[in-house]
């Protein structure tokens, strides 16, 4: 059993995560439950931060707010000296309300609403990343209208294929993502962004891709990004202040994972940086990343209670929880691997090999195929490790199931960051129309 963090099993033989006994949080908060391990976000945040500044560079490290966006993530990225990204008006509102500062969040997204962008620009945010011709236009046009200059990123593809699923790398050249380097649309973009009165021109933004485990792909961009710099400096007198290599660092979500550690990533991301823009005798630029996943994956545990089973002999046995694809559909998605552990009986032995169902009304919907654990009864918890990233953020009210709570836990104390969703909260923005309320009277 792999345990993350401050998770470890107690004297009782309990599960205990920053302190907290999950029998005492399922009894306190109920199930599903999502649990997010304070100790280890704040531990990846300075992993970062301090990698960085071992290297001299300026940098930022900008928390991928899309992983998991809620005011309590927001206020540790503040706390923590991170930046922030957003790639919607949600997000955007997430931080604003929870008083992040302005300067530091950067706005991303391949199809930016003109609301949106207006958003953006009337808080005063740092920076916009953007993703193609349509919305440079747009921006240019909506930061005159209020007498502003935006400061922006242009994402660009590298052509650098991750070693990910398809889904979820983003650098190849056939990517709904950015400027493409080696058909000419980036240098094209340079051209045009020099041009328009309104932007400023900060540099280049570039992610290959998600969950990755070597650094040859960041290397390999960050050499193709270099070399782009030099030409746009050299042809269009533009220079580079700022280059953007994005986030796609992997964690252990199984056996099979071997994830680097941050030090390890960030080093070759600065050498390769130094060593290109040093060569080409180029001012070295400041140097942002984007972490999400990497910072909160591994912190999140999500608490299940099991109900039902079904033994299909010789075929599969199957034990069902009370969340599922809605609380985390990246199974589904994915083909997602998880790690899980009876979290009232940790230190029972291993008896059998089941698959762990949800609750939907979907054959699809499994979260673990052939998970071993001891001989699972109803009423026991299953603690599925890794689930901080992507899983509240992508969980949906499906067969209008209600969306589950989250609790932060430090040091032996556990504070509600999202209250579980109500039945009325599940109806609350259900409206019948009134022709149909007076066919109803009228029958």
């Amino acid at each position: 059993m792999y345990l993350h963090g401050t998770s470890k099993i107690n004297a009782q033989g309990h599960l205990e995560i920053g302190g907290c006994d999950t029998t005492d949080l399922a009894k306190q908060y109920g199930t599903p439950l999502y649990i997010v391990d304070e100790a280890l976000v704040r531990q990846r945040a300075r992993e970062y931060v301090e990698s960085f500044r071992a290297s001299g560079l300026k940098f930022q490290v900008a928390y991928a707010s899309k992983a998991f966006s809620v005011m309590a993530m927001c206020a540790i990225a503040e706390q923590e000296d991170l930046s922030l990204d957003v790639v919607s008006d949600g997000e955007l509102y997430t931080a604003l309300k929870a008083g992040f500062p302005v300067q530091r969040i950067h706005f991303h997204g391949n199809n930016k609403t003109p609301d949106e962008i207006n958003m953006a620009l009337d808080a005063n945010i740092g920076c916009f990343v953007v993703d193609n011709f349509v919305e440079l236009q747009l921006l240019n046009a909506l930061a005159g209208d209020k007498g502003k200059k935006a400061n922006v990123l242009l994402r660009v593809t590298p052509g650098v294929e991750a070693h990910t699923h398809d889904y979820i790398s983003t650098g190849q050249q056939d990517s709904k993502f950015g400027f493409d380097l080696a058909n000419g649309s980036a240098y094209r973009a340079i051209q045009e962004t020099d041009a328009l009165t309104n932007l400023e021109l900060l540099g280049v933004h570039s992610h290959i891709g998600s969950q990755i485990f070597e650094v040859e792909g960041f290397q390999m961009a960050a050499a193709k990004v270099a070399e782009f710099a030099v030409q746009i400096r050299s042809e269009l007198d533009v220079t580079f202040r700022v280059i953007n290599l994005g986030g796609g660092f992997g964690i252990r979500y199984t056996a099979e994972d071997k994830p680097l550690p941050v030090a390890q990533y960030i080093k070759a991301i600065t050498d390769a940086i130094k060593t290109n823009f040093s060569e080409a005798n180029y001012p070295l630029p400041e140097i942002w990343v984007e972490p999400g996943r990497s910072m909160v994956g591994d912190a999140g545990t999500t608490l299940y209670t099991i109900g039902t089973s079904k033994d299909i002999p010789g075929v599969r046995k199957y034990i069902a929880v009370d969340g599922g694809m809605t609380d985390n559909p990246r199974p589904a998605l994915y083909e997602s691997k998880y790690e899980a552990v009876i979290a009232n009986r940790a230190n029972a032995p291993i008896e059998e090999t089941v698959t762990v169902a949800g609750k939907c009304c979907e054959s699809g919907d499994k979260l673990i195929i052939d998970c071993e654990l001891p001989k699972a009864e109803i009423g026991d918890l299953l603690a599925v490790f890794c689930t901080g990233a992507y899983n509240y953020a992508m969980a949906s009210n499906y067969n209008r199931i209600r969306r589950p709570a989250v609790v932060f836990v430090k040091d032996g104390q556990s504070d509600v960051a999202v209250k579980r969703e109500s039945l009325d909260d599940i109806v609350g923005n259900d409206v019948i129309p009134a022709r149909m309320k007076q066919a109803s009277t009228a029958k």
